[in-house]
């Protein structure tokens, strides 16, 4: 009997995601290889839609694929626990479960397991987390946004703030502090300030909206860094149209409980602190001593998307420090790089299956998109043409559609589409639980 190549994918973020799937539907259909997806989570969201999770806008529940049962549909294996670690010597690795039980007097108690996974390839797709470049208070007093866990507590702090005040004698002021203006922090600023014209909205208004000062903190000259001159003007003055208050040039030296201090002596007040300034990968590649990593952790890999240690191990995404062209800096970490690396490696997986030589990566930039409102955008195509407003946001909506066709189908994608549009305006604007 002829064994199946076992193709072990870790990190079921939008990039594993869909690259399960299309395996799933492709090599494991056909029974030409066992494909095996591996995360901590029993379900994804798309990690762009955090800020409108933590705004409340969305109900993550609502945006959930729960992994057994699309795994179930698309003729690949799911394994709920977290990586730990790679024995390459044996091909395998090592996946840590947590066990939790739970008496009736709702006491949890815990164990953990271990089980090891074997591969003939194992493709690492852990994404990022926020990197506080160990800068004092930033982690003991600060919000990340790195998964819906994290998105839902600011959400449930920033609504206890507004219930807590429902008990003064008087309105009081709220302030708010995003640090870093890349597109996370734009797109969470923009949302904030529709969320605090709806708490007011809805009845909870011993905060007065006049009186929620929101900024956003860049180290750099100007925000979104990472797009065209143009774009950040635009964008800065649309955040400040709607009342945001943009501050660069200020690099952070340290947080705690009250308030922001910067390198240049000033501080202000911050009663709410996200941190939104920079990625690295996770934590866990610490434990890969052998592989060749940048200055953030992440892996190097060939054009291949191979690691430049071991043919047999495939990293993509944010985990990847992947520079396809030798003239040119390395991919950053976008949701546009990801998704076309997976697009990318289902090619190269039928091929090494077929033990035919692999293709190389080449990224092909479609331009950008960054969220300002439920009915607004800003962006620019091709790195060439700045796009704004309606249309732009229809463009940026289209990505999730696209996302969601990649891992459900056509079908199902339009059902889900139709289901948004037909319960939009059931519940109200926010979540207020």
């Amino acid at each position: 009997m002829t064994l199946l190549h076992k193709i072990v994918i870790i990190g079921g973020g939008a990039g594993g995601l869909e690259l399960a799937t299309q395996l799933g539907n492709s090599l494991g259909r056909s029974n030409k290889a066992e494909i095996t997806l591996v995360d901590q989570k029993l379900t994804h969201v798309w990690k762009p839609l955090l800020h409108e999770i933590a705004s409340g806008r969305l109900n993550p529940h609502q945006e959930e694929t729960n992994y057994f049962a699309h795994a179930a549909k698309h003729a690949y294996q799911f394994v709920l626990g977290r990586f730990v670690g790679i024995d390459r010597q044996h091909k395998r690795v090592e996946i840590q479960h947590q066990h939790w039980l739970k008496k009736a007097v709702n006491s949890p108690i815990s164990s953990a397991s271990s089980i090891a996974l074997e591969y003939d390839t194992l493709i690492l797709a852990l994404g990022s987390t926020c990197n506080d470049f160990g800068t004092e208070g930033v982690k003991q007093h600060c919000h990340f946004l790195d998964n819906v866990e994290q998105a839902q507590q600011f959400q449930q702090d920033l609504l206890h703030v507004y219930l807590e005040a429902q008990h003064l004698p008087k309105a009081r002021a709220l302030n708010i502090a995003i640090i870093g203006a890349g597109a996370t922090g734009i797109e969470l600023a923009a949302e904030l300030i529709h969320a605090k014209d709806n708490f007011f909205q809805y009845g909870l208004n011993k905060i007065d909206p006049s009186k929620v000062n929101i900024r956003v903190i860049e180290a750099a000259d100007r925000i979104l860094p990472a797009l065209s001159e143009k774009t950040s003007e635009h964008t800065q003055q649309q955040l400040e149209d709607l009342g945001v208050e943009v501050l660069t040039d200020h690099r952070v030296s340290k947080v705690d409980a009250e308030r922001i201090y910067f390198a240049n002596g000033a501080n202000f007040e911050a009663e709410i602190k996200v941190w939104a300034a920079g990625i690295k990968a996770p934590e866990v590649f610490n434990n890969l001593t052998e592989f060749e990593k940048d200055r953030l952790n992440r892996l190097h890999v060939f054009a291949t998307l191979q690691t430049t240690i071991d043919p047999d191990i495939f990293a993509f995404g944010d985990c990847a420090h992947c520079q396809p062209d030798a003239k040119a800096p390395a991919l950053a970490p976008r949701a546009q790089v990801a998704s076309q690396q997976a697009n990318f490696l289902l090619r190269a997986m039928k091929a090494r299956v077929a033990q035919q030589p692999l293709p190389m990566f080449r990224f092909s930039e479609k331009g950008a998109l960054v969220s300002l409102s439920e009915h607004s955008a800003v962006g620019e195509l091709l790195g060439k043409v700045n796009i704004h407003g309606v249309l732009a946001k229809s463009m940026y909506v289209s990505l999730y559609r696209v996302h969601q066709a990649n891992i459900h189908g056509y079908t199902h994608a339009g059902l889900l589409t139709a289901k948004d549009l037909m319960t939009k305006n059931i519940g109200p604007k926010i979540k207020l639980h």
